[in-house]
């Protein structure tokens, strides 16, 4: 994908067709669902979703071979998550969850809702 300047998750999701942006709408809608409240962004020229005004809950990107969830992952989401994550490409900020492979829906729906419990402690 080339260099741009996306203002909006729409944006950001007309570069992609067929799965690839199926895959990428259905994160958006489980943020949707999890976190109603959330605020759509780009943040990096990615799309991200925000509770108030500086709190993150995740971002989220897509490459050829794979969609990337990210953000800063604690300590404590590691560990929570470290079962879950095992044979998948993991670092200190970003899963990535290949093309090849079905979402696991349950699995990311159980990271933002660990996402937003963070969240909700640091207040």
């Amino acid at each position: 994908m080339a260099k741009t300047d996306f203002k909006t998750i729409d944006e950001y999701h007309s570069t992609f067709s067929g799965d690839i942006l199926k895959r990428l709408q259905t994160i958006r809608e489980l943020v949707h669902t999890v976190a109603p409240e959330s605020q759509e962004v780009i943040s990096y020229q990615i799309p991200a979703f925000k509770i108030g005004e500086k709190a993150y809950l995740i971002y989220y990107s897509a490459y050829p071979k794979h969609l990337t969830l990210s953000n800063p992952w604690s300590e404590m989401f590691l560990k929570e998550f470290e079962e879950d994550l095992k044979g998948m490409k993991v670092s200190k900020s970003a899963i990535q969850f290949p093309h090849d492979r079905s979402l696991p829906l349950d699995l990311i729906k159980r990271i933002l809702v660990f996402r937003k419990k963070e969240l909700e402690t640091k207040k």
